[in-house]
């Protein structure tokens, strides 16, 4: 029996195709930039709202810090609706909301077994409510993210003043929050202290081995980090050079250097990127003569905390009654519209890109990575290559006064300056410069009207990585 050759043929064939034919090599992604993010950093960064809910005996006795002895008597909303909160944030854009469960007057807003100065001592829901419950079960049902706020200032507690009593104290409260309201987002350590605050020392470490050990997806944030850092006022301004990085080690919580803070550090070993914290208000919690901040106030504080590589944390108090007042309802509502009025439309979309030079000339680090709406991809020049450039040609000729750049901050943070330009008139028009990036940076222009615009990246600290770029326009701008 004759066995047919033409399979053989066939295999010998295709081998020396494959030996002659020509060898693609792989070309090598760029390696981290260290410092980078650990995942639970990223997740909180991607949110980019935050929303502050303070509330507690201050909103009954018209005072922002109390004095520690007020009567658990005097907390009674009449109509507490926690629900109401987390659905205003979550069609607002806000991903998650963090309540004041302890402020510094030592009020508890859930049944502490530890102290008898909380809400299980009020008349609200006969001494049988539980603040922090009631939002943890709205957050949920909203499906948006919870995290609370637990002041290691005590001005009520006795023990305060006496590190190790205190605190135990304070970590056995801690547990109590950290294992009865499920998973949390965010764990809030404010280092605030009053001039007649007795000489306590915050036992920092323990806290924060305690939440790693009980909510490991939870950031933690105070001045010194560990996950997340002050941004150095409560305006929610973050500096025009914003780094993620900065020297943990190197801050005092309660008394740091707020310019530090406010800008971080190029050569810092920790990856602590900032928050920006402001009240919708003047005050942080609810005064019946106080009104909201503007829509523009809102939009001009947005580009300055999300819009220079951080996230804002907006603080909305509820009043007496335990809602949210309709105007800040209101103004809530409009800050949303705006931003999805400016954003909803990209001009560079639809644009084909050109590079100075690519990444081992290889299409998966081409510059039309910055508009596929993908975070995970990016222009990427070679590792010699620090300083280089972008251009976009619009589908169509644009007006835009608002430029976005993104870089892929799980790769480290690495552009130190830039400066973007538009062809006007048969030449190239500096129309924006910049020093630092990171997650998101947004540049406001005087309106403009191009087909084609370039990035330049005058400096990076290692080959430079762009995962997104937009233009948009803002009808709200003077």
């Amino acid at each position: 029996m004759t066995r047919s050759r033409f399979p053989l043929l066939l295999g010998l064939l295709l081998i020396g195709l494959l030996i002659h034919a020509p060898v693609m090599a792989q070309v090598t992604p760029p390696m981290p930039l260290m410092p980078i993010p650990t995942s639970r950093q990223l997740a909180w960064q991607e949110r980019e709202l935050i929303m502050f809910v303070h509330f507690g005996v201050n909103t009954f006795t018209d005072r922002e810090w109390g004095d520690g002895n007020e009567d658990p008597a005097i907390f009674n909303p009449t109509r507490l609706d926690a629900r109401q909160w987390a659905r205003v944030a979550r069609e607002t854009g806000f991903k998650t909301i963090i309540l004041t469960a302890k402020h510094h007057d030592g009020f508890n807003l859930w049944p502490s077994a530890y102290t008898a100065h909380s809400v299980k001592n009020s008349p609200w829901k006969e001494g049988k409510g539980d603040v922090v419950r009631e939002l943890a079960e709205a957050c949920r049902a909203e499906g948006i993210g919870l995290g609370l706020y637990l002041s290691p200032w005590d001005r009520h507690e006795p023990s305060y003043g006496d590190n190790v009593r205190y605190n135990q104290y304070y970590a056995a409260q801690l547990h109590e929050l950290l294992t009865r309201y499920g998973p949390l987002d965010e764990i809030w350590f404010d280092g605030a202290k009053g001039e007649d605050a007795k000489d306590m020392a915050y036992d920092f470490d323990a806290y924060w081995a305690l939440v790693r050990q009980l909510q490991p997806n939870a950031v933690m944030f105070s001045d010194a980090g560990p996950d997340v850092r002050w941004i150095g006022n409560e305006r929610g301004h973050a500096g025009e050079t914003c780094w993620s990085m900065m020297n943990g080690d190197q801050v005092t919580i309660g008394a740091a250097d707020t310019g530090y803070l406010n800008a971080g550090d190029p050569n810092g070993k920790d990856w602590i990127p900032g928050e920006c914290d402001v009240s919708i208000r003047r005050g942080w919690f609810y005064h019946e003569d106080q009104q909201p901040k503007s829509r523009d106030e809102l939009l001009d504080i947005y580009y300055k905390s999300v819009g220079r590589n951080c996230v804002l944390l907006l603080n909305v108090p509820p009043n007496k009654e335990g809602r949210f007042s309709d105007a800040d309802v209101e103004r809530l509502r409009e800050f949303r519209e705006a931003l999805d009025t400016i954003f909803g439309t990209d001009y560079a979309l639809g644009g084909t890109l050109t590079a100075e030079n690519v990444r081992g000339g290889s299409p998966a680090f081409g510059p039309e990575n910055v508009i596929d709406s993908d975070p995970k991809t990016y222009w990427a020049t070679d590792d010699e290559v620090i300083s280089s450039a972008f251009e976009i040609e619009l589908a169509q000729p644009a007006t835009f006064n608002v430029i976005r750049i993104e870089e892929p901050i799980a790769m480290g943070q690495r552009v130190e300056a830039f400066r973007v330009q538009v062809r006007k008139d048969g030449a190239w028009e500096t129309v924006s410069t910049g020093t630092t990036i990171g997650y998101r940076r947004l540049l406001k222009i005087e309106p403009v009207q191009t087909d084609r615009v370039r990035v330049i990246i005058e400096k990076s600290r290692a080959c430079p990585l762009i995962s997104g770029f937009g233009l948009h326009f803002d009808p709200f701008l003077p």
